[in-house]
């Protein structure tokens, strides 16, 4: 016991480290049966030909078979431009959005349930409506741009527009989120800061370029992580808007790999979620420690 210490203290001391290692186990069990058992058990069945029934070990031959793929190399570009520009938009409009509803507005609590109210919508409903929002002759949204003289695209069925429309629907979907962990970025900040940087003069552009920008980066880089594993992974929006479509520019490798399960190609497509695993994580773990590595740095 040092000289600061009192006896109550210490005891304190002692309780809390012995304590938190029971706490671990309730949650490591959970882990284990909803992510390491399945985790483990995709990695072998990946390696077999299988049905509900039977399976039967065939080595590497469904990585071999799912990398021959006609349609991955497609899948695989669309899936990088998917997430580079969902995960891009979140983080500009998230901060921006974050900004505004930071400052002193008139029904801001109701203003930050609306922006955020997107997140808590089911992702297969939210495709379905837009897809009807997005018909390129009794859509609303074309309706409403042909009312100011301008002629929509065809949103979903254009191959030059397809993949952008989906993205910025996932956009809408999860800028909410964003705007949330900016938020409690943002409102972290001291406000010491930002009256030192009054008193010196600076204007609301050299306080958000000099304090909020910079102390922020933390949710930034939260901010980052999220937005593009999730556009890595995504699935379900893509799918209920396009199916893939028109023809395959659409398709991203979670696509292709369910159009593997559907065809009834059971171990090819676990092979394809091996495959898309690694990616993301050798994608994510370069990025996740540059970013702590520099905000380190900095």
């Amino acid at each position: 016991m040092t000289a600061t210490q009192t006896p109550r203290t210490a005891r304190r001391s002692v309780e809390a480290g012995a304590y938190p290692a029971w706490f671990f186990i309730p949650a490591a069990l959970v882990f284990g049966v909803l992510f390491l058992a399945p985790m483990l058990s995709s990695f072998y069945f990946a390696l077999t030909r299988w049905t509900l029934f039977e399976s039967e070990f065939i080595g590497l031959d469904n990585f071999a078979q799912f990398l021959r793929e006609p349609f991955l190399v497609k899948g695989l570009v669309n899936t990088m431009i998917y997430a580079i520009l969902t995960s891009g938009l979140k983080v500009v409009l998230g901060m921006m959005l974050a900004v505004v509803l930071t400052s002193p507005i008139h029904f801001r609590a109701f203003l930050r349930s609306v922006v955020f109210f997107p997140v808590l919508v089911s992702t297969v409903g939210v495709g379905l409506t837009f897809t009807v929002l997005m018909h390129p002759d009794n859509g609303l949204i074309n309706q409403a741009l042909v009312q100011v003289g301008i002629e929509g695209p065809s949103w979903l069925t254009d191959p030059r527009y397809a993949l952008l429309s989906v993205a910025l629907v996932d956009v809408w979907k999860g800028i909410g989120l964003a705007t949330l962990i900016y938020i409690a970025g943002i409102v972290s900040i001291p406000a010491d800061y930002f009256e030192a940087a009054r008193i010196e003069g600076a204007n609301w552009h050299q306080q958000f370029f000099r304090v909020t920008l910079p102390l922020s980066r933390p949710a930034t880089v939260t901010v980052i992580i999220l937005s593009f594993i999730g556009g890595l992974r995504s699935f379900d929006l893509i799918w209920s808007m396009t199916r893939g479509g028109p023809g395959f520019t659409t398709d991203v490798i979670a696509s292709v790999i369910y159009k593997q399960y559907q065809a009834g190609f059971y171990g090819l497509s676990t092979a394809g979620n091996v495959v898309l695993f690694l990616l993301i994580a050798l994608l994510v773990v370069p990025l996740y420690l540059s970013l702590n590595r520099k905000e380190s740095a900095s």
